[in-house]
Order: structure tokens, then C-alpha cells, then sequence
């Protein structure tokens, strides 16, 4: 099947992800700095899941511009993927609700894990149909920015249910951190002529 109709449908998901995002930044009452300034926690909490969503509509079109065609699979497993990050606006209300409580903080890590596991296993499903010698087989390698992730979400949900939930988001931002200098793997290998 042509890759057209997931990613158009992909991309609207994410655009009204993000949409759904912005509207709980509710106007400030007030007309002062103070009053903005107040929303601040709200705002970074809106900032971390913007970027989580741009990170991953980022390396989602670069894995698919190296992938021409999809499988049955391969929609079921974009799926799987849009479920989790179509949980990160509930997720993230729910912290900005309660103010980093320790539960909201580990929902938030664990739907980020969810998300991230689920972007594995699209990346495999799409390896096994292109083969072990495709290109995103040779551009992902071992993919250590992909594990150390897992690892950090792993560690963000443990400290926040320890009870230290302001550790456990700062914990949160690391991935994030570590994927948004835009990854260069897949544009490396196709450069070098092979796209699929």
C-alpha cells in the first residue's frame, strides 16, 4: 500500500493533538506580568508536549520518507503510536491541574514510555518490511538515543512515585533534550543515494 493516506492521517492527528494542547492555556485574569507570570508552570508543561509531539512528527516523516510503501501492520502499529500521543493533552491538564503531584507526574512519564515503545515498535514492523539490509535498517543501528530514552522515562515514573514529582519531571525533559537537535541517521544514509 502507498504510505499517502498514513501520513496525511498521521499529521492531522498530531495538528489537532497540538490544537487540543493550546486550548487549555486559558487567558490570564488579569492584566499584569504577574498574572502571565503565573501561568509559567502551565506554559512550560504546554512547551515540554509541544516539543515531545514535534520530536515525534519530526523522525516520524523522516522514517517514512524511506519507507514507500506500508503493510497492514505498519498502520496498526502508526496507530498504536498516535493512542499514546493522543493521551499527552489529558496527561499533561492532569499535571498542570494538580501542580506536579507525584501521580500526574508518573502518568505523564508513563504515557511518554508508552509513546516511545510504541514509535519501536512502528520502527520494527517498517524494518521487517523493508528488510534487515533497508534503509532505515542500516540509518537506525542500535539506536541508543531510542533506549537511553526508555531508560530516562523508566527512571522519571520511579522518582515521581518516590514522591519527589519536580525531580521527576526535570527527569522527563532529559529525552527531550537529547531529541531535539534533530536526528541526522536516516538523512545521512539516504544522502548517500539509497531512499527506499
Amino acid at each position: 500500500m502507498h504510505k499517502g493516506r498514513l501520513e496525511a492521517f498521521t499529521d492531522g492527528v498530531m495538528a489537532i493533538i497540538i490544537t487540543v494542547m493550546v486550548l487549555e492555556l486559558h487567558v490570564p485574569h488579569g492584566a499584569a506580568l504577574a498574572d502571565l507570570l503565573a501561568l509559567g508552570p502551565v506554559l512550560l508543561s504546554y512547551v515540554l508536549s509541544f516539543v515531545y509531539i514535534g520530536i515525534y512528527w519530526n523522525n516520524h516523516h523522516h522514517m517514512f520518507q524511506v519507507s514507500p510503501t506500508v503493510t497492514g501492520n505498519v498502520l496498526w502499529a502508526n496507530l498504536h503510536l498516535l493512542f499514546w500521543l493522543s493521551l499527552l493533552p489529558f496527561t499533561t491538564a492532569w499535571i498542570n491541574e494538580n501542580k506536579l503531584a507525584p501521580w500526574p507526574v508518573a502518568l505523564f512519564g508513563f504515557d511518554l514510555l508508552m509513546a516511545a515503545i510504541a514509535y519501536l515498535i512502528l520502527q520494527a514492523v517498517l524494518i521487517a518490511h523493508q528488510g534487515a539490509q533497508g534503509v532505515l535498517a542500516r540509518a537506525v543501528g542500535r539506536d541508543a538515543k531510542g533506549w537511553i530514552s526508555l531508560l530516562l522515562y523508566l527512571a522519571g515514573i520511579g522518582i515521581a512515585t518516590a514522591g519527589l514529582p519536580r525531580l521527576a519531571y526535570a527527569t522527563l525533559w532529559l529525552p527531550a533534550l537529547l531529541w531535539v537537535v534533530p536526528d541526522k541517521r536516516i538523512e545521512r544514509v539516504a544522502a548517500k543515494g539509497d531512499n527506499g
